[in-house]
């Protein structure tokens, strides 16, 4: 393999796929990083075994071939050089290995032979089910529900997140026994059938690490076995293993906490969080509650809902902020980052509280619309 490409194109390409080398490994080759010609581009792709990344570097080619490298070494000193022109070649003798130069820049990194790095899985549309999407849209709906998966492994199908599509609608869901956030938007191309699987939510919290709100179109491609996805965009792909087991059934979730709501509030998205985030620092020595009291209105006047917080040996505060509070007076507490989390979240101006008493979950949405819905279990306290 000879080729030259530019430093911050080399540099930018190995920050893409740094994010799928195993940090630590009992496979050593996939702490590597695979470099390949294609299509008169230099290829780069990692894999920690569970996740794959490949892009492409725009390159001048003039030998093909291929090597796999140490990629945190190769990454730090492509990373040291100067911007300009790198000049990349592989030989074969005395051992296999890569040189690099730039300018009075000279470096040689030993390397193994392409074909003992694991192959990573390709998705065809020829074989599997196709969805495109806005990659904006996908964007807002990953970061309004990852962050509900649960973090530990002990039960795998709450460390992923349920993917829908039926007819041009695509829901997301995530769940980690105390939180449930449900996301649903529309897709650019429908699956010509329903589709559903659950992907590892840190596959998509990389994914949105190549997103933004721009005029990006995502590509997802599901195998036909239902045990890959990968996900494409114009010069990345992203390639994940799916979790098989049954997520639960968060449709009868949400469904039984709004069927009987006895308090509804709408507030000002910015005063309610602005008002937790001050409750929250009391709340840090008291287990992290946070207390709601939806009082509604009098006589025309405003109803209000105090957000209040204790802990018994250092103080206390409350906050009240104005609302439209529709039904009966309630009371409900929640962990204060629970709390925090839904309300960073949301993307409205005002959020709407639903509550059916202390015990059962809140309920919070935007109050015109239920494509965005997340349910919180309460904490149970003596008032």
């Amino acid at each position: 393999m000879k080729l030259s490409c530019l430093q911050e194109n080399l540099s930018q390409g190995l920050a893409v796929v740094g994010r799928a080398v195993a940090v630590r490994a009992t496979l050593p080759i996939t702490q590597n990083v695979l470099l390949s010609t294609d299509g008169g581009m230099l290829k780069l792709s990692a894999t920690n075994l569970e996740i794959g990344i490949t892009t492409w570097v725009g390159a001048m080619i003039e030998e093909e071939g291929s090597i796999t490298v140490p990629a945190r070494l190769l990454t730090e000193f492509i990373g040291s050089l100067p911007t300009g022109t790198i000049e990349i070649a592989t030989s074969e003798r005395p051992n296999k290995g890569m040189s690099l130069q730039s300018g009075r820049f000279k470096a040689r990194i030993s390397g193994t032979d392409a074909e003992e790095f694991p192959p990573i899985p390709s998705v065809s549309s020829d074989e599997g089910t196709e969805v495109q999407m806005d990659g904006g849209d996908i964007r807002r709906a990953i970061g309004q529900t990852a962050f509900a998966a649960a973090t530990e492994e002990s039960r795998p199908v709450l460390a992923g997140i349920k993917v829908e599509v039926e007819g041009d609608r695509l829901t997301l869901a995530a769940a980690d026994g105390f939180r449930l956030a449900v996301h649903s938007g529309k897709v650019n191309r429908a699956a010509a059938e329903p589709v559903s699987f659950i992907i590892p939510a840190r596959t998509l919290n990389e994914l949105n690490r190549f997103l933004d709100d721009k005029d990006q179109t995502l590509l997802i491609l599901v195998s036909s076995s239902k045990s890959q996805a990968l996900f494409k965009l114009d010069n990345i792909e992203l390639v994940s293993q799916i979790i098989q087991g049954n997520f639960p059934p968060y449709a009868d979730l949400l469904a039984d906490a709004m069927k009987d709501t006895t308090a509804q509030a709408v507030i000002n998205l910015s005063d309610m969080l602005a008002a937790s985030r001050s409750a929250a620092i009391f709340a840090r020595d008291s287990n992290n509650i946070v207390r709601l009291l939806m009082t509604p209105g009098v006589d025309g006047s405003p109803g209000r809902i105090t957000i209040s917080a204790r802990a018994e040996e250092l103080g206390e505060n409350t906050i009240d902020v104005d609302g439209d509070i529709e039904g009966e007076e309630a009371k409900i507490a929640f962990n204060s980052a629970y709390l925090i989390d839904v309300l960073a979240a949301m993307a409205t101006e005002q959020v709407c509280i639903q509550t059916s008493g202390p015990s059962r979950a809140g309920v919070f949405k935007a109050p015109d619309s239920d494509d965005y819905l997340h349910l919180v279990m309460p904490m149970f306290i003596n008032w």
